[in-house]
């Protein structure tokens, strides 16, 4: 049974159905509460928490309960409010689960997995303990070494949920990897993907032959000394570790005629108060799907309807300190960005990694990409952009085995940093064909095509060959 439950309801939670979805522990039932109420749990009779309930979220954009949980979903407006039970403890899955059945019977919705909330009577609970909170002191976080905190993840798509979220910023305040375990067939988010740090931090499949595999590398994986680590070949040297990879990894990986757009770009601002940010995702999103994003959010599922205003607010009053957010599209067009605003000494930064998906059939609008880079360069204050096409999911979704790496279609350098390179260095390139001047003949960007096909790998080879070039290597 999962450990996390979900209900999703046309109305607001209010007081008296929380209660009655608390009380289903019976009235004895310890209630604590965390995050100045942003969490309240019920728990043993020693005060250790056997569910977790987070504040409802008002979501706002369609389709984030099918993209997330595979699940169909109110109309928007509705309510997201998520239960987690500890982990290794049934009664507190049945507790997550009578909470979520009764807080849809009362509001009105539905609760996912339907499995998992079939129940409003009380769960007897007397004598069950739960195993101490880790020290990390969070909900999301199953076990905790002095390596790694691990989280276990029984969800079809694993989401940065305000959970993942909590659990990443208490790993990396105690110096600890994050290790997501998973069984075979979930997913990950995009918005996982990209904040998973390096080593010792992983994502671990559950495999019924190999046991354990690395769902991004395809490693073997075990359990040793306070982590999951890589499996080392019985013939493995010093300088070649052969790590064995799982047969689930490299299975199943025919072309299936699926595609992907993927945008990474960075934009600097000078840093004023009359400054919107989103205006650059905005102008790329319009130009390659005719719309703009549908939602934004700094969690998932996005809640927040799209809006430059809003989402500059957030990050102004979080500044100094870094904004983390992820933008959405609509179901009809899946589209996933996440955005790190950064103050710097060079003004207000955008960093964006940005990936449309395309079905067998639908055609993935190249010719788009040179519009895109142009608004982006006259307009938003572009420093550089690349532009890949991948064969992977029309989801989104990274799938727990091998996915061909990207093929470079475009990169764009931005008209300040053509100019601070010496002579004619940006314009003189080893590629057989010119860059093409993007914006104003005396500030222009420079935009330099590849053959952008996924089948052929040399456009890597190019693209090094080019990046070499811009910094001034000496030929090898």
């Amino acid at each position: 049974m999962t450990k996390d439950v979900i209900a999703l309801t046309q109305r607001m939670p209010d007081p008296l159905s929380v209660l009655a979805g608390l009380l289903s522990g019976g009235p004895d039932k310890l209630v604590d509460a965390e995050g100045d109420g942003a969490v309240v749990r019920l728990c043993d009779e020693r005060g250790r928490p056997l569910v977790s309930i987070e504040a409802p979220l008002l979501v706002q954009v369609r389709g984030e309960a099918r993209r997330l949980l595979g699940a169909s979903e109110p109309e928007v407006p509705y309510w997201w409010t998520e239960a987690r039970a500890t982990t290794g403890v049934k009664e507190g899955e049945e507790l997550a689960g009578t909470f979520a059945a009764r807080l849809a019977t009362l509001v009105g919705g539905t609760a996912w997995p339907p499995r998992a909330a079939r129940s409003l009577a009380v769960v007897r609970t007397d004598g069950v303990s739960a195993v101490p909170a880790p020290a990390a002191a969070q909900p999301a976080v199953d076990v905790l070494t002095d390596k790694v905190a691990v989280v276990i993840q029984d969800r079809p798509v694993v989401a940065m949920t305000a959970w993942l979220a909590d659990a990443f910023r208490a790993a990396a305040d105690a110096e600890l990897g994050l290790q997501i375990v998973t069984p075979p067939g979930t997913l990950l988010s995009p918005a996982v993907r990209a904040n998973l740090p390096g080593w010792p931090s992983r994502w671990v499949v559950q495999d019924d032959k190999d046991g354990y595999y690395d769902g991004l590398s395809g490693a073997v994986l075990d359990w040793n000394n306070g982590l999951f680590a890589a499996v080392q070949s019985p013939e493995a040297t010093a300088d070649d570790p052969r790590t064995p990879v799982a047969g689930a990894f490299t299975r199943d990986i025919a072309d299936t005629g699926e595609r992907q757009l993927a945008v990474s770009y960075r934009a600097v601002h000078p840093a004023d108060e009359r400054l919107v940010l989103g205006g650059a995702l905005e102008a790329v999103w319009r130009e390659l799907t005719g719309e703009p994003p549908a939602g934004w959010g700094t969690e998932e599922p996005v809640n927040l309807p799209w809006s430059p205003r809003q989402l500059t607010d957030v990050a102004r009053e979080r500044a100094p300190e870094p904004t983390w957010l992820v933008v959405v599209g609509s179901p009809e067009r899946p589209g996933l960005a996440t955005v790190r605003v950064s103050r710097t000494k060079g003004g207000v930064e955008e960093d964006v990694t940005l990936a449309f998906g395309y079905g067998p059939g639908e055609e993935v609008p190249a010719d788009a990409v040179p519009r895109a880079a142009e608004a982006l360069a006259t307009r938003h204050d572009l420093q550089s952009m690349l532009v890949q096409i991948r064969r992977a999911r029309r989801d989104l979704s990274v799938p727990p085995r091998f996915e061909g790496p990207g093929v470079p279609y475009a990169f764009v350098l931005g008209a300040e940093e053509v100019r601070a390179l010496p002579g004619d260095r940006a314009r003189r390139t080893p590629l057989a064909q010119p860059p093409r001047e993007l914006g104003p003949r005396t500030r222009p960007a420079l935009y330099y095509a590849f053959p952008g096909d996924p089948s052929d790998l040399s456009g890597w080879q190019h693209f090094e060959q080019l990046m070499r070039h811009l910094r001034g290597d000496r030929p090898a």
